[in-house]
């Protein structure tokens, strides 16, 4: 079916919905019609029969139950049936649930869930951007825990978190088997689906089925039985292209047709452009220093302006036959694919965009050359990150002038963004970059400070700092070293004398990595006091 067609089928999707108001007895009869659930979507006769509507999928998710769905950031996440639970607890039933997913999710799940108040624990991300969850994760309201994401499956698996009662997860469609596949992400549904109860599966029709066969879906053994995951290159296939479920365990399915919330990249701006033009001059004399080969080594990159920046200076660079070995794939990774400057990528989601299907659908055996979606646990498993030898770009908070990272607190305290993969990535790549402003709020706030609020990553972690101001090349450097570096070469104009001055005199108290404890954190009190870190 091409694309043009998928939209027709959702427009009728829409059509048959207002219809089921006026015409209920008509139900059977739409569900089962060629522009609905048919059996393009549904492959097995017996499936029909476990179509329920979103309201009756929720009913079957209790007060106290944990709740794994499929979805990362937000690409591939239910959405009608979180909609329905929210509107029941809304109009006075009382269920309240621990929420898993495989990152941050769209508005449907995490935002409308905690609006009303129906989320009691959350793990392993959220976002900023979603203001309900995030509100009652920073007042108390919501108990979360911050977890590595490539650790989150086998943590659910050994029951260290305890049982999943109900998985609900997005597909495109279920096989005659009963199995599973998978839209625009992976994350951690073949986890769930595995160790919940029951499955409830959302067909999302807005998904055009062109996307089967991208996906690569494989789960590692536990402890003692711990095998390798054999992936050499990052488009080696290993799995299948569904995830296992099983005709017995899916309790109910429930049609769906809202595509994946998108979201629009500014165009880099001229302090994006300077840090990618460092980047890649950087990358450049790695190679020409053959500590890389002249096609890099797989690429990581992290969602944001700056890595879009990245991604787009490279695809104007003289590089040729790069790889990703990536969480997600941002719709820059797109247009060097079809440029012919990547050769494969691997992810576990694509940035949800309407002219990347359209994209894919026009070109879908293309793409299922070049793509692989794959469980985050794989995508971000530390064993192949070390093996295929990535190299990590990642977008901080805050950094220290001995090379501490804050990924995930303001001042401290709030929960901006979660730690997501960015641990995985950052400790274990080949090469570690960190890539930054030196400053935001028009200045008013430095990137790099005496030391860190709140540290995710040690100075043990990682390797270079870009900011638009330059490049600090961290390896083999002492903790003064480092902070002479990163003030030097990083630091803004307005800050490099204030950050120097608290260096030189802390240096003189003496100690390996020297601080003033008193004046450590003068620049975030001199923020909170007056609104700004300068004097």
């Amino acid at each position: 079916m091409d694309f043009s067609a998928q939209i027709r089928y959702a427009a009728v999707n829409v059509l048959a919905k207002s219809m089921l108001k006026r015409l209920p007895h008509a139900r059977f009869v739409i569900l089962r019609g060629e522009n609905m659930l048919d059996s393009t979507r549904l492959r097995n006769k017996k499936l029909f029969d476990k179509v329920v509507s979103a309201d009756d999928a929720a009913l079957l998710i209790e007060d106290g139950m944990t709740v794994g769905t499929s979805g990362f950031t937000p690409a591939g996440y239910p959405k009608a049936v979180p909609l329905a639970l929210a509107k029941q607890v809304e109009n006075g039933r009382q269920v309240k649930i621990t929420l898993w997913t495989g990152s941050s999710v769209g508005p449907e799940l995490d935002n409308e869930l905690a609006r009303v108040n129906a989320i009691a624990r959350r793990a392993p991300m959220i976002r900023y951007t979603q203001k309900h969850i995030s509100a009652r994760v920073n007042s108390g309201e919501v108990a979360y825990t911050d977890i590595h994401l490539g650790a989150m499956a086998s943590q659910v698996e050994c029951g260290h978190l305890g049982e999943v009662d109900i998985a609900i997860v997005e597909a495109l469609a279920i096989t005659p088997e009963g199995h599973v596949i998978p839209t625009t992400s992976v994350g951690n549904m073949a986890t769930f689906a595995k160790m919940a109860k029951k499955v409830i599966v959302e067909v999302n029709t807005a998904q055009p089925l062109c996307l089967e066969g991208m996906h690569d879906i494989y789960m590692p053994n536990l402890p003692p039985c711990t095998r390798e995951v054999p992936i050499f290159r990052p488009g080696d296939r290993i799995g299948t292209p569904y995830v296992e479920v099983g005709l017995d365990k899916i309790a109910a399915i429930v049609e769906s047709d809202r595509p994946d919330p998108t979201s629009s990249l500014v165009e880099p701006d001229a302090e994006s452009e300077r840090i990618a033009g460092y980047l890649l001059d950087f990358l450049a004399a790695e190679v020409k220093a053959k500590r890389l080969p002249p096609n890099l080594l797989p690429l990581q990159s992290g969602v944001g302006n700056i890595n879009n920046a990245v991604l787009m200076g490279l695809k104007k660079s003289s590089l040729e036959n790069l790889e990703f070995y990536s969480e997600l794939l941002q719709p820059a990774a797109f247009d060097m694919i079809e440029a012919g400057k990547v050769k494969m990528a691997s992810a576990t989601c694509f940035t949800p965009d309407p002219s990347v299907l359209e994209r894919f659908c026009q070109r879908p055996d293309y793409y299922r050359e070049r793509i692989v979606l794959r469980p985050v646990a794989i995508s971000n498993c530390i064993e192949v990150i070390r093996r295929l030898g990535v190299i990590a770009l990642n977008t901080p908070i805050e950094v220290d002038i001995y090379g501490q990272v804050n990924s995930t607190h303001l001042m401290g305290t709030r929960m901006m963004n979660a730690i997501g993969g960015s641990g995985d990535f950052a400790r274990n790549a080949y090469l570690s970059v960190f890539t930054t402003t030196s400053t935001t709020k028009e200045d008013k706030v430095s990137r790099i400070v005496p030391m860190v609020t709140h540290a995710d990553h040690t100075e043990h972690d990682w390797h270079v700092l870009i900011t638009e101001q330059g490049v600090a090349d961290l390896r083999g450097l002492s903790p003064r070293e480092r902070a002479r570096s990163i003030i030097e070469n990083c630091a803004h104009p307005k800050y490099k004398d204030i950050l120097l001055d608290y260096y030189k005199r802390a240096a003189a108290k003496g100690g390996h990595s020297p601080h003033i404890l008193a004046e450590a954190f003068a620049l975030e009190v001199r923020l909170e006091e007056t609104g700004s870190m300068l004097p």
